[in-house]
């Protein structure tokens, strides 16, 4: 592999070095922050040779590379310095929605610093075992070094998210460093340790001071950084520019420095204690639920790239409670499940690439990198996709049935199962080795039942030439077609486009299944199909039908339209109801819609699309309700 052309490809694709304005990299993907996403050539990314997808979602322009993500950037890097630099500045405010914000907030943050934590943890790891089979004594010097030594990236993690904030937040990177050396100081430590034991309190001119301990904090740095980033400016504009070289440092450390004491720090503790006593809470009520939840959806956190929003919570947990219970947990099910499944498909293909490809990303998955499992084999052929859900789902369950604990954290996978050894027992170790076995078990079975080569030239469809694209004439494929077909006819009025142009990788990368989207211009919809009606949501912005043939037809009305909560939507219809073509089915406030800021865009998706051969679409045309749409093939 040319990594050096590759990272020329990927600057000229993306727009150019004028269309970037930041990039980082993670385990597998480089994510960027373009000033114009529709610059890029993502079809010419996706196609070209050791690129394994796009996603763009959260704010950033992702593509995922795999285990080579650190060459690949440093060739970037060589290309662009500017890129590896700390004051790489933005120049235009995308137009993003406040979750898409803070998403990409938190991404920015812990990415850079994840090699630090992973190794820290990895170490107290690899610790845990030498302890567990006796090969060191937990009194000896030996333990004592190789502890600090894991310990020191968490102990320290304000100081390492003090760096990563300022680069997201805009501001001194150092001053930022020397504030979470303010926040950690021996000194203020010990007056924290003495108010504790011996009661009083500690004030600065009369004003007090909480006495918090924040090592091993994460959003008291965070707020502390963020409040930085605008005082900094009011320091650099109130100071003279005679003195400004020393005053201007002055005025913004004094300031965010007492206030990070007084009030932001105390802040965040209290906001850590309330997220450490909600999980606790949930874990009463029900232990087994964020475990499965996460261990069947991680997967699609990850391919839109807001699976990095779990990790605070996760590291906020050990770090409150001293173990994780829900994060990485659910994680290790789903990450193994998706190794697992890419597997199967190595083990079951006949095409010698597919093999190669799927043994070796299925191999990385159960390691805990997943992207190459992922992008490379699962969501390609989507059954193995399926297979990963349900075995990270069930292995999820009996974790958190078994409330298996996670002390150290690192990449959810094989290797740091040692993770799980602590409070002298066994027993969370144990049981994780049970349920990531749970997961793999399953996962591979069932991707290996399920799973088919895709066809060849050799298909019908290809002997007897069918037309596949859209044709000119405004139908979808001869009417003589030996095959079985399944013809879906449109719901609304409006304009037919490509789900690849839906601005949410959920669609646009079908990863519900394939179909189409209509920008409607009419809110009536009504039924495209002769069936039944099978799914229908308290929110009222997507209904599910059924065909008597059984095709699985979803109408998504707008983009995470969920949020309205059913507000300017209203069912026709109700669950199990015969319908026929042409039938309301929902009526919804378009207006009304589009000023609460949601996109009306309207994807129709044949969830069980592994089902069919094909799926022919009519795209990029003008239809009115009853016109040919989507024609599935058998």
């Amino acid at each position: 592999m040319d990594y050096k052309q590759l990272a020329h490809q990927i600057i000229e694709n993306v727009g150019g070095e004028k269309n970037i304005n930041s990039l980082v990299h993670c385990a597998t993907r480089l994510r960027f922050t373009l000033k114009d996403e529709s610059i890029a050539n993502t079809d010419t990314l996706k196609s070209t040779s050791g690129i394994m997808g796009v996603v763009s979602k959260g704010g950033q322009y992702q593509i995922i590379i795999g285990s080579d993500v650190g060459t690949v950037y440093r060739n970037i890097a060589n290309e662009i310095p500017a890129l590896d630099s700390d004051d790489t500045d933005s120049e235009e405010e995308q137009d993003q929605s406040v979750i898409s914000k803070v998403i990409g907030t938190i991404t920015g943050i812990f990415t850079p610093i994840l090699p630090a934590i992973t190794a820290a943890g990895m170490l107290q790891a690899v610790l845990s075992l030498l302890v567990v089979f006796n090969l060191i004594d937990n009194e000896s010097q030996n333990y004592q070094i190789l502890s600090f030594m894991g310990n020191s990236a968490f102990y320290f993690l304000p100081m390492l998210l003090a760096m990563s904030s300022a680069r997201k937040f805009k501001t001194n990177p150092y001053l930022a460093v020397m504030l979470g050396g303010i926040l950690l100081h021996p000194d203020f430590t010990s007056m924290v340790a003495s108010v504790s034991e011996t009661g009083g309190n500690i004030s600065l001119f009369g004003l007090p001071i909480s006495a918090v301990s924040y090592s091993s904090s994460v959003i008291p740095i965070i707020l502390s950084v963020w409040f930085m980033s605008f005082v900094e400016p009011i320091a650099d504009k109130v100071s003279p520019s005679a003195i400004k070289f020393f005053s201007k440092p002055l005025m913004t450390i004094f300031v965010v420095g007492v206030v990070a004491l007084a009030a932001i720090g105390p802040l965040g503790h209290f906001i850590s204690e309330i997220i450490s006593a909600g999980i606790e809470w949930l874990e009463g009520l029900a232990p087994w639920l964020v475990p499965t939840v996460i261990g069947t959806f991680t997967p699609l956190l990850i391919a839109t790239g807001t699976h990095y929003g779990l990790v605070p919570i996760g590291i906020n947990n050990r770090l409150t409670n001293g173990f994780d219970t829900v994060i990485y947990p659910g994680m290790l099910a789903s990450n193994v499940g998706q190794g697992a499944s890419a597997m199967a498909v190595g083990f079951k293909s006949k095409d010698s690439t597919i093999k190669q490809l799927a043994s070796s990303a299925g191999l990385t998955g159960l390691f805990g990198i997943t992207e190459p499992a992922l992008y490379g084999v699962n969501l390609r052929f989507k059954t193995p996709l399926y297979s990963a859900m349900l075995g990270g789902g069930i292995g999820g369950l009996y974790m958190g049935i078994t409330r298996v604990q996670n002390f150290t954290g690192g990449s959810p996978g094989l290797l740091t199962l040692p993770s799980y050894i602590g409070d002298d027992t066994l027993s969370y170790f144990i049981n994780a080795c049970i349920g990531a076995a749970i997961s793999i078990v399953i996962a591979f079975i069932t991707s290996y039942i399920l799973y088919k080569d895709p066809t060849t030239a050799t298909d019908p469809l290809v002997d007897n030439k069918q037309d596949v694209t859209d044709p000119s004439d405004g139908t979808l494929g001869a009417e003589n077609t030996q095959v079985t077909n399944t013809v879906i006819v449109s719901p609304m009025k409006g304009k037919a486009i490509d789900l690849a142009q839906i601005d949410d990788g959920m669609f646009s990368q079908e990863i519900l299944g394939k179909g189409i989207a209509i920008i409607p211009s009419d809110g009536q919809v009504v039924s495209p199909i002769d069936g039944t009606v099978t799914a229908l949501f308290d929110s009222k912005h997507a209904i599910g039908l059924t065909t008597d043939s059984g095709l699985e037809l979803l109408i998504h009305v707008g983009i995470d339209t969920v949020q309205l909560a059913g507000e300017g939507y209203d069912y026709k219809v109700k669950q199990n109801q015969r319908v026929s073509i042409g039938d309301p089915l929902l009526s919804v406030d378009l207006d009304f819609v589009s000023s609460k800021g949601f996109d009306i865009v309207t994807p129709i998706i044949v969830t069980n699309s592994a089902d069919y051969d094909d799926i022919l679409n009519l795209s990029n045309t003008t239809v009115e309700p009853g016109d040919q749409l989507i024609r599935a093939i058998v």
